[in-house]
């Protein structure tokens, strides 16, 4: 999907970047290249947010309609395109194997929250992704390849800690 862009530079600081398609969506650049690039980004972050939380992608206005809006009298004009695809909020069945007990843990906690238990889940894997990789889910919001996963598609696994009997 293609957005178009406003790049303003300030005396004093670098870029700024407005986003007219999603209000509320800036970013910023000490060169050009880094600012347009920052945008791609906060593009990619600001429409994750609102597919978290169940809010609809706005619809997109002509680039000329934009123009003609005194805010944006003096700025640069880009065009960004961004792969909202990896940000598909499509579902998947899948088959996973947790102890009893820690089930039973997912469980009342997902109650508490009014949540379903693939919901909480989900938000659990999502939290500690962006937490050990400081606020950005790899291969989702940018265009950079993932590193190597050590995920096996085998339903065989290597024992672990948890498979030793005490």
């Amino acid at each position: 999907m293609r957005f178009p862009i406003v790049v303003h530079k300030d005396a004093c600081s670098g870029y700024g970047v407005t986003v007219p398609d999603l209000p509320g969506c800036f970013s910023a650049g000490d060169s050009l290249d880094e600012a347009i690039e920052s945008a791609r980004e906060a593009i990619a972050c600001h429409i994750e947010g609102l597919l978290m939380d169940g809010e609809p992608i706005p619809a997109r206005a002509l680039i000329e309609t934009h123009q003609g809006n005194e805010d944006y009298r003096d700025g640069v004009w880009a065009i960004v395109a961004v792969d909202v695809s990896k940000l598909s909020s499509e579902t998947r069945r899948i088959n996973i194997t947790i102890p009893a007990r820690v089930l039973d843990i997912v469980d009342q906690a997902a109650v508490r929250e009014g949540r379903s238990r693939s919901g909480f889940l989900a938000q659990a894997a999502l939290s500690h992704v962006q937490r050990k990789s400081e606020g950005a889910l790899p291969g989702l919001l940018t265009d950079r390849p993932e590193p190597s996963s050590s995920y096996r598609s085998s339903s065989r696994r290597p024992p672990g800690p948890e498979d030793r009997s005490e």
